[in-house]
């Protein structure tokens, strides 16, 4: 096969893609999309690949370059459609809630006065998120009114206007961790606990990677969340209450997994070319 890997940045992630599909025995097109020129009225030369692998940091980049990519005809792992619905958290949890995928208690405003009656109905502390974003950035806890009043003040302020979406979600108090699990075409090859004495339990926010084993209500949980966001190759956050709950936060559509990689030994790349190639043949 010959297999193309579209990136903005070339990460650890992507140098092990790359290098895991030479491994496998195919060609491999590495794709720097942000030097790139893309025709929209002519083909890019891209119909001989078998699929594209898409891994660009930049949400606008992933989202824009799947598209073309799409229309002129090259299947994208993850597509169009999984990269846009995923980065959508409001979108994400409406999904996963209305196939009854257990999530943290949610609403959305658009007014100062909603985002208040949304913290009489859940209580204090709270979090506010933005609907697009990664790495837990803007993020924010509102511990009581004030600090919700202020958070809120801010986001009015923010030129991007999603910011004006208020996504405001009830507080889980968790045991010092998250769980990331990772999602092949159906399958689990890999969990970890992201561990943190931070409320945010990001990697990229300094949380500890440590290997996690999932129960068999995890392992439906995730295997369902994947099916319902479109399948493909999908990393999905999620919280465990003090209460025994497991309610899933996020699901995204390009993961990292280098820390993962270390803490398990299992090569994740090379697990997810051959996944992929796998569900190319069906």
């Amino acid at each position: 096969m010959e297999i193309g890997v579209a990136y903005d940045y070339i990460r650890w992630e992507e140098r092990a893609i790359i290098d895991a599909i030479r491994k496998l025995g195919h060609e491999v097109k590495p794709i720097q999309v942000s030097k790139k020129v893309f025709w929209l009225t002519e083909m890019n030369g891209f119909s001989g690949l078998d699929f594209v692998i898409q891994r660009c940091v930049s949400f606008y980049r992933a989202l824009t370059s799947t598209a073309i990519f799409e229309e002129q005809g090259v299947t994208v792992v993850n597509s169009f459609r999984v990269i846009r619905d995923c980065e959508d958290k409001l979108y994400t949890t409406l999904r996963l809630s209305r196939n009854n995928i257990p999530v943290p208690r949610t609403a959305v405003s658009f007014g100062r006065e909603g985002c208040l009656s949304i913290a009489e109905e859940l209580g204090y502390p709270l979090v506010v998120k933005p609907i697009y974003g990664s790495w837990g950035r803007m993020v924010s806890r509102a511990l009581d009114r004030d600090s919700l009043l202020e958070i809120i003040e801010f986001r009015e302020y923010m030129q991007s206007p999603h910011f004006k979406v208020h996504y405001i979600q009830e507080y889980v108090d968790k045991p010092s961790r998250d769980i990331r699990a990772f999602y092949f075409w159906g399958e689990i090859p890999a969990a970890i606990y992201r561990v943190s004495s931070s409320w945010k339990t990001n990697t990229a926010l300094g949380g500890v990677a440590v290997e996690a084993k999932l129960d068999n209500e995890l392992i439906e949980i995730v295997k369902k969340s994947g099916d319902i966001m479109g399948g493909g190759v999908l990393g999905i956050d999620i919280l465990e209450s003090r209460d025994g709950r497991y309610l899933v936060s996020e699901v995204n559509a390009i993961p990292e997994f280098r820390n993962t990689v270390r803490v398990t030994g299992k090569d994740l790349a090379k697990i997810m070319i051959e996944a992929t190639i796998k569900n190319m043949k069906k």
